[in-house]
């Protein structure tokens, strides 16, 4: 039983580390950043280890350094991260059975790249499987390592980097990756398309307020897909 877990947790870094290679430098930005806008390498590391959200921490840092209020930074936080609650309700059906410290990590590690690879491998092993909870673990690990390894190159190591370097072209190119593998059907390329569509229309709405409300029209737009096939 130990060896088919530890199969599923090899699996899940395997499966993970090709997006790895975007998080990277995505994490030293962030690094960066944090040290501009004012906070201490410790406080920057403490930011990445406890937030772990990388969309999250950029709006944070960003907002720091135009001395915005805090109620404001977290409501602008929990906007953005609202998309997280459709993550934890597409994961429900193939993590309910397992006890609520499993749970709580898992919940933990929830993260875009790592829900991308877990979801497609449940989908593909259906919900009988007892150990795929192992596979969901090595990709949020991996991740997990990478961002804050990351994260302290780019604290320590990132003020050499030039700007002109233009390193935050790995984000588009990592979310690219994560959403195309996932597009099996024409529900899922149909509100893949609308959720793009309505994200750059609706760009210019404060406190990220476009992003949520094009994946939520995106959402009753593939829900009404699926249902007529």
């Amino acid at each position: 039983m130990a060896s088919i877990a530890l199969q599923r947790f090899r699996e899940g870094v395997q499966r993970e580390f090709p997006l790895l290679i975007g998080v990277a430098p995505f994490g030293m930005i962030y690094g960066v950043l944090a040290l501009q806008a004012g906070l201490s390498p410790l406080q920057a590391q403490a930011m990445s280890a406890v937030v772990f959200a990388g969309s999250a921490q950029f709006m944070t840092v960003q907002l720091l350094a135009g001395m915005t209020p805090a109620l404001v930074i977290i409501f602008t936080g929990f906007i953005i991260n609202l998309r997280h609650m459709l993550y934890s309700a597409s994961m429900a059906p193939w993590v309910e059975h397992l006890p609520l410290r499993w749970k709580a990590l898992l919940a933990y590690l929830l993260t875009d790249e790592a829900f991308a690879v877990t979801i497609v491998h449940y989908r593909q092993k259906g919900r009988d499987s007892a150990h795929e909870h192992w596979f969901f673990l090595g990709a949020g690990m991996a991740l997990w390592l990478t961002w804050q390894f990351s994260t302290a190159l780019g604290i320590f190591l990132g003020a050499v980097i030039p700007a002109s370097w233009g390193l935050d072209f790995a984000l588009p190119l990592t979310f690219i990756a994560l959403v195309v593998p996932s597009l099996r059907h024409r529900a899922d390329a149909l509100t893949a398309g609308v959720a793009g569509v309505l994200a750059v229309l609706l760009a210019g709405l404060p406190y990220k307020l476009g992003l949520v409300l094009a994946s939520l029209v995106a959402l009753g737009v593939g829900m009404l897909a699926e249902d007529k096939t």
